[in-house]
């Protein structure tokens, strides 16, 4: 039974107590939150489990396996750091920290203690997610050209961070996966409008090896949650929609093939009809899951087995790297960064 020690019981903390506390694998010891009345709920909830204000006692107790750290970003840094010194295996929430530098310090921290440091990169979990994944590695859409991302809300918005390092980093974690590297490039622009000095809204093009774009909306400030992404290849085409709870994938069975006419200029809608190919739309079943619970599953078995985790310290110090080049673009002025 591996024993846990949640930091944070804010907005996504319930959920991740919820599913370490199964009483099977794993089960919550300690809830450590600076909020009385969120620890209040706690009680409520969970009366077996201890709860209190202070991560001190948690970080050293050792009968405590493993720290969740569901906190704001500037306190991923200390919190993690501590939890590893103190021997304990680490699952950060997103992003893994605020800076490059103290990312690298961690993972360099996580590898010379022998422990775990794992990143709460939920969509990666995500069986529609890994569903492309599986296509593009197969080939299925040929090589690809470019990739479209729109992550919207109205809300919440934050006060530590700004919309590219809180919901950026989901879309950077997933298009990452799925081309198996990191952008080479970014240039960015943003808008500020609700809190002095933090971007509601951010839009970013990428340039990733192998002359791949990568396109990104994110902002908490629109009338529409969206989580839809496009993905153009040379022989498909496909659609993921995240809100599509049914049927989240489209594959479009749609290229622009090389029966081009053969005048110099395309002068008749005959012979423009003659380079675009459009096939059947086909929906790939995908197996509803809760991506939390398969997080959380994850970080327990690599706890038991020592496997290097899916989103372990190196991938989320790639997204890192990537949202600080961001933002040094959008500080000056939407020029192109290397990353």
């Amino acid at each position: 039974m591996i024993r846990i020690a949640v930091l944070g019981a804010g907005h996504w903390g319930p959920n991740l107590i919820r599913n370490f506390h199964n009483h099977e694998t794993s089960l919550v010891a300690r809830v450590v939150d600076r909020d009385e009345r969120r620890l209040a709920l706690v009680r409520t909830r969970f009366p077996e489990i201890e709860v209190g204000t202070d991560a001190a006692p948690a970080l050293a107790d050792p009968a405590i396996d493993a720290v969740v750290v569901a906190t704001p970003t500037s306190t991923h840094h200390g919190l993690g750091r501590a939890a590893l010194e103190h021997g304990k295996h680490v699952l950060v929430e997103k992003p893994l920290t605020a800076s490059v530098r103290q990312g690298e310090e961690l993972c360099a921290l996580a590898a010379s203690t022998g422990r775990v440091l794992m990143v709460g990169h939920v969509f990666l979990y995500n069986t529609g997610v890994r569903r492309v994944k599986e296509m593009l590695d197969a080939g299925e859409l040929g090589r690809v050209y470019y990739v479209s991302m729109v992550r919207t809300n109205l809300g919440p918005i934050r006060m530590d961070v700004d919309a590219a390092w809180d919901l950026a980093s989901h879309d950077l974690s997933i298009v990452n996966h799925w081309l198996g590297a990191a952008p080479l490039t970014a240039s960015a622009t943003g808008g500020t409008w609700i809190n002095p000095g933090i971007h509601d809204a951010v839009f970013a093009t990428l340039r990733y090896p192998g002359d791949v774009l990568v396109n990104l909306h994110v902002s908490w400030l629109n009338p529409r949650k969206t989580r839809d992404i496009t993905v153009v290849g040379e022989k498909r085409m496909l659609t993921f929609d995240d809100m599509n709870l049914g049927e989240p994938l489209r594959l479009y069975d749609k290229q622009v093939t090389d029966e081009r006419t053969t005048a110099p200029y395309v002068d008749s809608y005959v012979s423009f009809r003659a380079s675009v190919r459009e096939g059947d739309i086909t929906i790939p079943r995908v197996a509803l899951g809760e991506p939390l619970r398969a997080e959380c599953d994850h970080f327990l078995e690599c706890i038991r087995t020592g496997r290097a985790p899916l989103t372990g310290g190196p991938e989320g110090l790639a997204v890192v790297r990537t949202l600080e080049a961001i933002q040094r673009s959008m500080q000056g002025a939407g020029r192109e960064e290397r990353v």
